[in-house]
């Protein structure tokens, strides 16, 4: 059993002051596996304090002294990387490969990312008449999510630490076990006191103080829209800057011209890969109507392939969804589309067969829906896919933006002309055609309600710049 009752603010763990405490659920198996302290306004408030009082002296430093500090910290990482791991299978529920390969090595990439961009950044660039200085804007609080902890993490407080910030993290309290070790990580990496603080809690109280602290420069929050929309509202009286990473509903556009039996897999996984829990996941599959049917057979049988079980288990495709309050939403919305009448093939809101505990849910696919349906336009952050058709690429367009998101898009064509009209058409801040992979080096982040910040590389770097 793990007790997480300590803060890491000021360089050493302060014992919370409170025995207000969440219990840590596997939720493979629903069982207790530790305890997270919930902190307060106070808690906030002293990290604060600690980030405010570094910042004067962190902030001169040298960008040779900060390399040498991310370098530092890369090295820790990689030390306890296989630690990572372990730590995101058993508090979300992550398949041992997918723990293993892509959530605990994004901690990795954005690390490198971030140290390649620093020592490529000009930080003054003279012009004729001025030159332009980049200068850090100063405490930053980050508030991370659950579904990809340490990729959320990294991604925020290297670049931070890169400009020449102080921050103040509140990791997710549903994603305690790998927000522990990262701030093991930094405090074995030997970062300067008060330069990077972490306290556990909720948002309504340890979210909501650090967004609405006069002392706070910035905020910088992943999260659902709604969550986002309150980090904004409390940092507007004090008109700092705020970059949101918020939700999607992100279209996969396919052409006629397409080989359906290789490429309709592919499009399942980016929907079904960790458990749907990906705010970039491809959920919406907009298709032409006259291929809706075999395009229908391949989606189902690629979905009744993916091995759902164990996280342990190398096998496992698919685990269980992060926590009970995520297994209560999705299969809630699963309930209501067939209370309105939506058939699914395969799939639905009950448990995978022979498996009787765990917040699992099967995989799940919805034909032949139109954008006014909640299923095609809710996002469920669960392993749900919609299937809608059309008739010409004008009207695929158009269903592809007929949403509140816009954070990524994926575009299937062979013709070069098409795939750069729906590229340059569709309102998403990401477009990856013919299976184009993320880059952390590009930029992440979307339009519309899905935020306003971009995320990655150089990108994320200027972000924690004025």
């Amino acid at each position: 059993m793990k007790r997480l009752h300590s803060f890491y603010i000021d360089g050493s763990w302060k014992s919370a002051p409170t025995d207000t405490a969440l219990d840590i659920i596997n939720p493979a198996t629903e069982a207790v596996v530790g305890s997270v302290a919930m902190g307060t306004t106070a808690d906030a408030n002293s990290a604060i304090e600690a980030a405010v009082a570094a910042f004067p002296t962190f902030s001169k430093t040298t960008v040779t002294e900060r390399l040498e500090l991310l370098e530092r910290v890369l090295k820790c990482y990689k030390n306890r990387y296989d630690d990572f791991a372990d730590a995101i299978r058993t508090e979300m529920g992550a398949p041992k490969t997918l723990a293993h390969e892509a959530q605990a090595y994004c901690g990795v990439e954005h690390l490198e990312a971030t140290i390649d961009a620093l020592k490529e950044f000009k930080l003054e660039v003279p012009r004729d008449s001025h030159t332009l200085r980049y200068e850090p804007i100063g405490v930053c609080g980050l508030i991370t999510p659950w579904n990809w902890p340490i990729n959320q993490i990294v991604c925020k407080v290297a670049p931070a630490i890169a400009a020449g910030c102080a921050v103040v993290l509140k990791p997710s309290e549903y994603a305690a076990l790998s927000a522990q070790l990262f701030a093991e990580v930094m405090d074995a990496a030997g970062v300067p006191a008060g330069v990077f603080n972490m306290v556990f809690g909720d948002g309504a109280e340890v979210g909501a103080a650090i967004s609405s602290h006069p002392d706070i420069d910035m905020m910088s929050f992943t999260g659902s829209t709604a969550a986002g929309v309150a980090v904004a509202v409390g940092a507007a009286p004090t008109v700092k800057r705020v970059s949101q990473e918020l939700g999607g509903k992100s279209p996969i556009v396919i052409a006629e011209d397409v080989d359906l039996e290789t490429v309709i897999p592919k499009c399942v996984w980016l929907c079904m890969e960790n458990t749907g829990q990906s705010c970039n996941a491809g959920t919406r599959l907009i298709v032409p109507a006259h291929l809706h049917g075999r395009i229908v057979e391949l989606a189902v049988e690629a979905a009744e392939n993916c091995v759902v079980g164990d996280p342990t288990d190398k096998k496992t495709d698919i685990g269980p969804l992060a926590n009970v309050r995520q297994y209560t939403k999705v299969t809630g919305l699963l309930r209501q589309a067939e209370a309105e009448g939506l058939t699914p093939a395969p799939g639905g809101p009950e448990r995978p067969e022979g498996i009787r505990e765990g917040y699992y849910v099967r995989p799940t696919i919805f034909a032949g829906l139109n954008n006014s349906q909640l299923i095609a336009r809710e996002e469920v952050f669960g392993p749900v896919l919609a299937i809608l058709p059309y008739e010409t690429i004008d009207e695929a367009t158009k269903i592809a933006n007929e949403t509140p998101y816009g954070l990524s898009a994926y575009i299937y064509t062979n013709d070069p002309k098409l795939a750069t009209t729906w590229s340059q058409d569709i309102r998403a801040g990401m477009v990856h055609i013919n299976g184009a992979p993320l880059a952390t080096g590009a930029p992440f982040g979307g339009y519309k309600q899905s935020g306003n910040g971009r995320e990655w590389g150089r990108t994320a770097c200027t972000n924690f710049w004025r």
